[in-house]
């Protein structure tokens, strides 16, 4: 059944700074574009800066009439154009000081904001919202996407589910030469560099499966088990152009299967509802293994059937290698039945909460009600 029309909060019109740093993938840029591009499509003017937007030559080639791109000029406040009413500095990116300096000489401050990175750890709750004091004098908060309702919530553009609903998987793919075969599942993959891919593709040679491999890390390891003798027999793979970002949700959407990794695809894994493997950003173990066992926690939280969760905590860590080097074991994934039933209950549990962009909204709006303006 279709989901309900989506409804867009009505909040003032403001102009809103988004600041991005590429660092040594596209997630940060590509979360920066959705949230450009959301805000946009309810009315507001958004200026994203980014010290290198060249990723959105692919991910975003046709623009938003409602954002303007820009790459972080140099030099001192005289340099830049006066603030908007948001300033939002994303993930910790550290914004020029000359721009910081003009903030200082609006009459009325920017509602200022530092917006973290997804986790679904415990410290995000009680971090969300609180102020961050500046040298300066001026105002700035965490904002926090997350998991529940304490949090800030998950992107999600409005129409984004009806248009899921809606989606023709098979005609999709036959339109881009990526016609499934009988009875073949779809497996996406994007990935970092992982040890354990060699083996989760082989438990994945108990079916015909398609298998859509991204540019980058996933095509390099799969052509180099492939050159190695070490692929199944009944894996087909098709390597993927880069893709915008709206072609990017929709191969999600064509999958049974997604392995995904960083934040951005873990959030488009989720709408698109089907059971997926969450590959965590290379760092420390310990930092690896507390993240990951966060998210399952959360993916655990409604009833399902006995045996379901440990069964995904395993194939969860095993394929983040978290147990060690991968040892020589089959990979086992969870009962497909219970996984599809238990990834539709989670977006549904997350699709009721609202969307980071509409708390966004309320919470600049609260802020600029206590300065007095609208």
């Amino acid at each position: 059944m279709p989901a309900p029309p989506a409804t867009i909060p009505a909040f003032a019109v403001h102009t809103w700074d988004l600041f991005c740093s590429l660092i040594d993938n596209f997630g940060d840029v590509g979360v920066s574009w959705r949230l450009a591009a959301d805000l946009a499509s309810r009315g507001q003017r958004v200026r994203l800066w980014a010290d290198d937007p060249t990723p959105l030559n692919f991910m975003a080639p046709e623009g938003h009439a409602g954002v303007e791109v820009l790459r972080w000029p140099s030099g001192n406040a005289a340099a830049w154009p006066e603030p908007g009413d948001v300033v939002i500095e994303l993930f910790g990116c550290t914004i020029p000081e000359g721009f910081i300096e003009a903030m200082c000489r609006r009459a009325t401050p920017p509602v200022w904001l530092n917006l973290e990175y997804l986790s679904a750890e415990s410290f995000v709750e009680r971090s969300h919202g609180l102020p961050s004091p500046q040298a300066n004098g001026l105002p700035k908060w965490f904002f926090y996407p997350g998991f529940s309702a304490a949090t800030g919530g998950l992107l999600r553009e409005p129409g984004l589910l009806e248009a899921r609903a809606a989606f023709e998987r098979d005609t999709w793919l036959a339109e881009r030469g990526l016609a499934r075969q009988p009875h073949e599942r779809v497996v996406m993959l994007f990935c970092y560099p992982n040890p354990a891919l060699g083996h989760l593709l082989q438990a994945l040679g108990d079916a015909p499966t398609l298998l859509l491999a991204t540019p980058g890390h996933a095509q390099k390891q799969v052509q180099a088990l492939a050159q190695a003798g070490l692929l199944p027999p009944n894996l087909r793979v098709e390597d993927l152009p880069w893709l915008r970002q709206a072609d990017f949700d929709r191969a999600l959407w064509s999958a049974d299967l997604n392995l995904v990794r960083g934040e951005d695809s873990l959030v488009r894994a989720i709408w698109a509802g089907a059971p997926f493997l969450w590959q965590v950003y290379p760092m420390d173990d310990e930092v690896r293994e507390r993240k990951l066992a966060a998210l399952l926690r959360t993916q655990c939280a409604d009833e399902a059937p006995a045996g379901f969760e440990s069964a995904l905590e395993a194939a969860a860590r095993h394929y983040c290698s978290l147990d060690g080097h991968p040892p020589e074991r089959p990979f086992v994934l969870p009962p497909a039945d219970a996984w599809q039933q238990a990834a539709h209950t989670f977006r549904a549990r997350l699709a009721a909460m609202p969307d980071l962009v509409t708390q966004l909204q309320g919470f600049v709006a609260t802020k600029r009600a206590r300065n007095g303006v609208e």
